[in-house]
């Protein structure tokens, strides 16, 4: 069978699936074969536009059909495609420059022709025939179809060239896991300018399953819609969801002890009740959420990954350890070196350097031989199974020279329903300090203040947090404190409050 991509380059989708695309006021469902149709017009449309195979376009909008038809046409084309997070990148001719754009479709133009409208493309295709057949494409494993950006801490993103090969082994390895078809649906609702959400658009047109996408401000309005089979999400959105669930059964049964029947009720009310499977990754999920959800009859797999390397591990059906991200998917493999450091190996790589970088960052991440140094701290298991403990970065040093691996006593924090989001301070200092996010600060203190004390008693002395500040505004994306993937950005809510998190230590709160 040919191998993914060239399946989506020249169409011919598995019969009976659907995608629908929500967006603000609009609704769209097609059948895979119209959508596949309507990708065609679009790549005769940009031919029209003068883009040409190895060229290169822009796209910077929320999700919508416009997105997944450029993206579709793109490949059809084999131009290359960059797709930038809305909010991250300022629509400008500095962007065309310095990414090589020859065009770029925007939510809004910007006074240049090269930057275009993206709500020109459905009115401009429903004024244009069906362009004949065109010729067969195929493309090499080393051939490119996307520029994706990482969401870093600080600085400039840092560009990588996708391969095809990695994404087909990748979506292959996927496949022979979780073995999605009808009637399946996927339900997705991160940016599609992040590489991994297409993949189940792609997945579906080769393997005949349904598809929906949304954006993430829309994801519970269709998941109760939609009634999906596979939600795709962070883990961010599965605390939300638990909150959500946990309100609406305590609602009924009018305690805060609700049952596991009230419970799994809700949370079908919420997710519908054909729930297969949800899939979480991008960041450390926390183990409360994991249990809770499989309580609700809702089985949730942690995998691991990253923009180097892709899909690395995952856990599945029949092959799932609770703690651990999953063994290695086929293609994949692991291995940790003398500072317990997780490194990765391909046999399709999504790229062996960065596009875009800074100077020595490629050198930094990537080996010789195209080995990804994660920067994960982590644990193999006699099974196999990979166990992330941290990042490096996540380590802090307390003035008594003792290493605290900070990401399990973080977690531990967040399960208490009142702290939104939090983060562990305390780098050269006697004792840590909590960051703590909190909707109604000065009401819940003393609710805080317990819980820190009862995560207190269950951590060693170098563990322990000595004090905690409050902070109104939530970590967002939109202020800079959350990446795309919703991971805390640790240095930039350090530098946001200092001058809080010094008068903590100063013993003000």
């Amino acid at each position: 069978m040919a191998p993914i991509v060239d399946r989506l380059a020249n169409g011919h989708p598995v019969a009976g699936g659907t995608i629908t695309i929500y967006q603000p006021g609009r609704r769209d469902r097609f059948e895979l074969g119209e959508l596949d149709a309507l990708a065609r017009k679009t790549a005769a449309y940009l031919t029209g536009l003068g883009i040409r195979a190895g060229d290169r376009i822009g796209i910077a909008a929320p999700n919508c059909l416009e997105w997944v038809l450029l993206d579709l046409a793109a490949i059809k084309l084999k131009v290359v495609t960059a797709g930038f997070e809305v909010g991250k990148f300022a629509v400008s001719s500095d962007l065309l420059d310095r990414y090589g754009l020859r065009l770029l479709f925007a939510h809004r133009g910007a006074g240049d022709d090269r930057i275009r409208s993206i709500a020109e493309l459905l009115p401009a295709l429903s004024a244009m025939a069906d362009p004949p057949q065109s010729d067969p494409v195929v493309y090499a494993p080393a051939d490119v179809t996307t520029i994706k950006f990482t969401s870093g801490s600080t600085g400039q993103p840092k560009g990588l060239a996708a391969t095809v090969g990695s994404i087909d082994s990748s979506i292959t390895a996927v496949q022979r896991l979780f073995g999605h078809a009808p009637p399946d649906c996927l339900f997705v609702f991160l940016p599609l300018s992040l590489l991994q959400q297409r993949y189940w658009i792609y997945s579906a047109l080769v393997h005949g399953h349904d598809v929906v996408v949304a954006t993430y401000e829309l994801a519970f309005h269709a998941l109760r819609r939609e009634q999906p089979t596979v939600v795709m999400g962070v883990p961010a959105f599965y605390e939300t969801l638990r909150r959500q669930i946990t309100a609406l059964a305590q609602a009924d049964v009018g305690s805060e002890n609700a049952g596991r029947e009230a419970l799994r009720a809700r949370a079908c009310e919420v997710l519908g009740s054909r729930i297969r499977y949800l899939w979480t990754g991008s960041a450390p999920a926390s183990p409360d959420v994991l249990a809770f959800l499989d309580g609700c009859g809702m089985p949730i797999f942690e995998g691991y990954g990253m923009n180097e390397t892709c899909i690395v591990t995952k856990n599945a059906p029949g092959a799932h350890r609770r703690g651990s991200v999953g063994r290695p998917l086929d293609g994949k493999t692991v291995f940790l070196d003398d500072r317990n450091v997780v490194n990765v190996r391909s046999d399709y790589p999504v790229n062996t350097r960065y596009l875009y970088c800074a100077a020595g960052e490629s050198e930094r991440i990537f080996g010789p031989d195209g080995t990804v140094h994660t920067g994960d701290i982590g644990r193999i298991d006699a099974d196999g199974y990979l166990y992330i403990l941290g990042r490096a970065d996540d380590i802090i040093v307390l003035a008594n020279g003792r290493n605290v691996m900070v990401r399990k006593v973080e977690e531990r924090l967040k399960a208490c329903d009142v702290i939104d989001d939090c983060i562990l301070a305390g780098f050269g200092r006697d004792h840590l300090l909590a960051v703590v996010c909190a909707t109604d600060g000065g009401a819940v203190r003393e609710r805080i203040a317990a819980h820190i004390a009862e995560v207190n008693r269950e951590h060693g002395t170098d563990e322990r947090i000595g004090g905690f500040v409050v902070i109104d505004e939530p970590f967002s994306i939109e202020n800079g404190l959350l990446t795309s993937q919703y991971k805390p950005r640790r240095k930039a809510i350090l530098e946001r409050y200092q001058d809080e998190i010094q008068r903590g230590y100063g013993g003000l709160q």
